[in-house]
């Protein structure tokens, strides 16, 4: 079972700080801000790049100044993530999500992205368009003419100083504080290309004073410090919309939630309805919701009768019925009556807050394959300068040739930036989280990803997982003189003044029924009352006898009959004699066999955990295809953790899928705990994994997803690794032209983006 290390253990004496981030560029500027951050006592953090945000867990003697110095010391903006403050009263005054702000979860992060983009936009075209002449002055000599450096001097220049200034001043406050991030290798590359031109132009001016040369025949590199800037540029412009990209998911889940609602209030003693924003919503708050609506908030029905469209919360398409003390869920859309909903959760306790937060959580952190990539990149841009550098020296050695040895360190410099490797995790972390939380699914965070690889063996709680959890009348046993239908009337009348779910079971099973009236109820036993002048009595066996029915031995043969083909049998009398048996059993979800069948060609082994009886148990398992074998019955709560504790010591490792309240503590036993349902807080603290639906079908999802996330990462950083170990050797041995190694290193960066943006389309 996956824990968040160390937070619950200290949550009375620890907090969590979320920071924003303006800055960072690449996987040493996120390891410079973690190493930062650790040297604090008790301070541990979690930054993420395509966020440009922190999430750091912060002891009481360390203040929220002091964390916000800490990053602005190491050479990047910070300030504290503002939780945004719901405008009405709340019950208890809190912060509407906890760090999230009002149009979604980090909305000045899509901003920045956007932002990013709409900065880099004007920088990326001045570049373009200088670029374009420099190139082709450059490289086509028939475009040549007398003393033309001079003029690719001038268009060049506005390029390597204006339109890389972000470089360069981030690779000018990184020197200040003794440290180097991939803008300091861009920064030294394209300073370098420049200088080195400008040096050879004025020290020989006719160096370009005649035309003709073939391609590459001058000294001069100002076209390669003008098109790496320019590729570069292209390509950080193409990552930021692609972070947005990847970002939208989360954003538009929680942007799902209901602007206004309409409250009814008291007025001139009489109830009138009042139009209100959402966010003034309070606790015990009564609100109309009209078909087409949406709900405002959580909260249970008061009054109408309705179908309910969960699937934005849920994932699942066929709307719920609801009525009078069913619960509804807030942004989910009322499809036909009118309801009238009493408030029950608003603000940061809502299920659509708790799914935001539990997301930008999830993708705040990281995954333990991540980490060995944020180590490499902590080291690399230093070595890489060394590398540079010896490679200078070497092709001057061996070779005498300036022109040569320069080229190819520029080139070692410039296809050695760290990009893809700072991206590979977080964006396929961002994109998979955020089209989970789009299918219903929510991910506890990225350690999740790795326990889904190593499970084999799955525990399915029978009610409320693969079964419905609502008994349904199957048969009717006749055991005296009264028809079929007289006995279910005459029992449903009688139960229908109870509440017990049998007993409801029974009464919507004959909606016609006649009333009844001196009604007895005898909690674990039964019912009794008096219909049109009988007496009707419904139970076990024990009450009836109690009442003086006498049960024969045939009737228990009967009853022994039921209960092998897996029912539960309620007994009824009529004026002191045994009339018949109902049997009702818990119908098997549609979802259920079809969902069973997926998770077994995923590799898992499922198996039936269940407090019923073995032969219910075994009906059950036959009709979802669960071998024999694998069926656990009679099991009660407490013993479900024993069960998957035996599973483990057995080898196996298990992951358990509950309701995620009565199989809390199995959850937490499991090495993967699935809660599936309503997504309380029960279900939340007690999972690694919950599904919002309640169709066994997303629990393979979830697994299924969660596998592709952490199978995208691996991908990622194999690309990003390979990418730069064989790049890296190709431009020292000076096989790799400057210009040639900005388009590839801006490419790979965009291509490990687009890679993670795939996940976008799982499950479509």
């Amino acid at each position: 079972m996956t824990t968040e290390p160390d937070i619950a253990e200290t949550a009375n004496t620890t907090r969590i700080v979320e920071l924003d981030i303006q800055g960072m560029t690449c996987a040493s500027c996120v390891g410079r801000v973690e190493r930062k951050l650790g040297k604090l006592d008790g301070v541990e953090a979690s930054v993420n790049l395509p966020l440009e945000s922190a999430v750091v867990t912060v002891p009481a003697h360390v203040s929220d100044e002091d964390i916000v110095n800490t990053v602005n010391a190491t050479g990047y903006t910070a300030q504290l993530k503002k939780a945004h403050q719901e405008p009405g009263p709340s019950s208890e005054g809190e912060p509407a999500a906890d760090g999230l702000e009002a149009d979604g979860h980090d909305g000045s992060h899509h901003m920045s992205h956007g932002g990013a983009a709409s900065q880099l936009r004007p920088r990326l075209i001045t570049a373009a368009v200088l670029t374009l002449p420099v190139f082709l002055i450059s490289m086509i000599p028939a475009l040549q003419f007398p003393h033309w450096g001079w003029v690719v001097l001038a268009l060049s220049t506005p390029v390597v100083t204006w339109s890389a200034w972000s470089f360069h001043k981030a690779a000018a406050i990184n020197a200040r504080h003794f440290s180097s991030t991939m803008d300091t290798l861009v920064s030294i590359g394209v300073t370098a290309a420049y200088l080195f031109s400008l040096g050879q132009l004025i020290a020989d001016p006719m160096v370009t004073a005649h035309v003709g040369m073939d391609m590459g025949g001058h000294a001069l590199y100002f076209e390669v410090a003008a098109v790496v800037v320019t590729f570069l540029l292209l390509g950080r412009y193409l990552e930021a919309n692609a972070k947005q990209r990847a970002g939208d998911a989360l954003k538009s889940l929680l942007n799902l939630g209901a602007k206004d609602a309409t409250v009814l209030r008291e007025q001139g003693g009489e109830r009138v309805e009042v139009k209100v924003p959402a966010s003034s919503l309070v606790h015990g708050d009564e609100f109309v919701v009209r078909p087409g609506e949406k709900i405002a908030t959580d909260g249970f029905v008061v009054e109408g009768r309705s179908a309910v469209d969960t699937s934005l919360i849920t994932g699942e398409s066929v709307p719920v019925e609801v009525g009078p003390d069913s619960t509804v869920t807030g942004a989910t859309i009322n499809t036909s009556g009118r309801l009238v909903v009493r408030a029950t959760r608003v603000g940061s306790e809502t299920t659509l807050a708790q799914m935001g937060r539990l997301v930008s959580q999830a993708q705040s952190g990281k995954a333990p394959i991540a980490r060995l990539a944020d180590r490499i990149s902590s080291v690399f841009v230093p070595v890489v300068l060394v590398i540079a550098v010896l490679t200078f020296v070497a092709w001057l050695v061996f070779s005498g040739d300036v022109e040569a040895a320069f080229t190819a360190a520029v080139a070692v410099l410039v296809i050695a930036c760290p990009c893809a490797l700072g991206l590979a995790t977080p964006t396929a972390l961002l994109t998979g989280t955020g089209r989970g939380a789009q299918l219903g699914i929510l991910i506890r965070g990225p350690q999740v990803l790795e326990d889904t690889r190593t499970v084999d063996t799955i525990v399915l709680d029978k009610t409320g997982t693969v079964t419905s959890g609502r008994l349904s009348v199957t048969d009717v046993v006749v055991l005296g003189s009264r028809s079929r239908d007289e006995v279910l009337s005459l029992a449903a009348a009688v139960e229908s003044a109870s509440e017990h779910p049998i007993a409801q079971a029974i009464a919507a099973a004959a909606p016609g029924h006649p009333r009844v009236s001196d009604f007895v109820s005898s909690a674990g036993g039964g019912v009794r009352g008096t219909v049109d002048g009988l007496t009707v009595l419904a139970g076990r066996a024990g009450w009836l006898e109690e009442n003086d029915v006498v049960i024969t031995d045939a009737h228990r043969s009967a009853l022994a009959a039921e209960q092998e083909a897996g029912s539960t049998a309620i007994w009824v009398a009529v004026d002191s004699e045994v009339a018949g048996l109902i049997s009702l059993q818990d119908t098997v979800k549609e979802s259920s066999a079809a969902a069973i069948e997926r998770l077994k060609q995923l590799g898992l082994r499922p198996m039936l955990l269940t407090g019923d009886n073995a032969a219910v148990a075994r009906k059950i398992a036959a009709e979802v295809g669960i071998a024999p074998e694998d069926v656990m019955a009679d099991v009660l709560p407490e013993g479900k953790v024993d069960a998957v504790k035996r599973l483990q010591s057995e080898g196996a490792t298990v992951a358990m899928a509950g309701d995620g309240v009565n199989d809390a503590a199995a959850l937490a036993q499991a090495d993967l705990g699935i809660a599936m349902g309503s997504g309380t807080d029960v279900a939340i603290e007690a999972a690694d994994l919950t599904v919002m639906g309640n169709s066994l079908e997303q629990v393979a999802q979830a697994i299924e997803l969660s596998r592709k996330t952490l199978g995208t990462i691996k991908t990622n950083l194999f690309w990003a690794f390979f990418y730069n170990t064989i790049g890296i050797p190709v431009a020292a041995l000076g096989m790799l032209n400057p210009m040639v190694a900005g388009a590839a290193m801006a490419a790979s960066s965009v291509l490990v983006v687009a890679n993670s943006l795939r996940l976008r389309r799982f499950g479509k």
